[in-house]
């Protein structure tokens, strides 16, 4: 389990406790029925609360409470996304730096669609330990993010002349500047016209005063994850501005946005830890 309970894997971990919260809630936004299984089968995470229920000072925990609540906007906008994108035409899910997402399963696909699963091999092999046998909609593709993942994802059975629709959620802020641009310019390079991306990015840590923000303090201390140290400390790249010059049309959106429209979800406050998050959503025009 070595892969998911340290470093940024650790974070996947986080990330499916933030589900879990969110799926026990009566106003959940979105539900992960598996979020929980990977939260009880790594050591590291084994007592971590999956109900907001476990946690004594509840909602006002700026891990376990506002974060977390990040965390299931997040997922329902990127469902949502995902969703409508299949449900237009593409057949084929890339999802980038997969984690322990379980979109492969919990998501109600059109016929016909495959969702490939990019990650280290660690990882990959921790989840299918957890959920068992992988359905035919799930491939796993073993691979580095930060290497040839091109040629793996080809070889799992991806079709580079049909629409697809791909998803980095929360895997950016992690890598170097040099590997976002290689990722990006090998998505462009392999996504058919019609195909659409989604991605979230971080235009910055802040002042001293936001990088001394409680969610990332409670977050160290709870559960031993340094964000500000895992974050990559490399100017990050313009990649809305780089796929723009390649033909595809980009939206730029914070989360507060749609906690407006969902009317859940964190708000901003001073000196906030998530006023540099952006979510990014691209399309490649079809040519017809």
């Amino acid at each position: 389990m070595a892969g998911v309970e340290h470093g940024v894997g650790l974070t996947a971990l986080m990330v499916a406790a933030g589900r879990a919260i969110e799926t026990h809630r009566p106003d959940s936004l979105a539900r992960d029925e598996y979020a929980e299984r990977f939260v009880r089968a790594a050591s590291a995470s084994a007592g971590w609360p999956t109900s907001i229920d476990d946690v004594p000072d509840g909602d006002s925990n700026p891990l376990w409470g506002r974060l977390c609540r990040y965390f299931g906007l997040r997922t329902r906008v990127l469902d949502d996304f995902l969703l409508e994108s299949t449900r237009a035409g593409s057949r084929q899910v890339v999802l980038l730096g997969a984690g322990l997402d379980s979109r492969a399963l919990r998501l109600d696909w059109p016929q016909g669609c495959v969702v490939y699963e990019i990650d280290r091999a660690e990882v990959l092999a921790f989840k299918d330990t957890v959920l068992g046998a992988a359905p035919a909609t799930r491939r796993s593709v073993p691979a580095d993010l930060r290497g040839d993942w091109a040629s793996a994802l080809l070889a799992g059975g991806y079709r580079p002349t049909a629409p697809s629709t791909w998803l980095a959620e929360g895997i950016l802020l992690y890598l170097p500047a040099a590997a976002e641009r290689h990722l990006m310019s090998t998505v462009d390079s392999l996504a058919a016209p019609g195909s659409d991306l989604a991605y979230e990015i971080k235009l910055g840590l802040g002042s001293p005063r936001a990088r001394a923000n409680p969610v990332y303090t409670a977050t160290r201390d709870q559960t031993g994850i340094d964000l500000l140290a895992l974050f990559n400390p490399d100017p990050r790249p313009d990649s809305a501005a780089h796929l723009h010059t390649r033909g595809w049309s980009t939206t730029t959106r914070t989360p507060f946005d749609f906690t407006h429209h969902h009317g859940r979800g964190p708000h901003p406050e001073p000196d906030d830890a998530l006023a540099g998050n952006r979510w990014v959503f691209a399309t490649k025009p079809s040519t017809t």
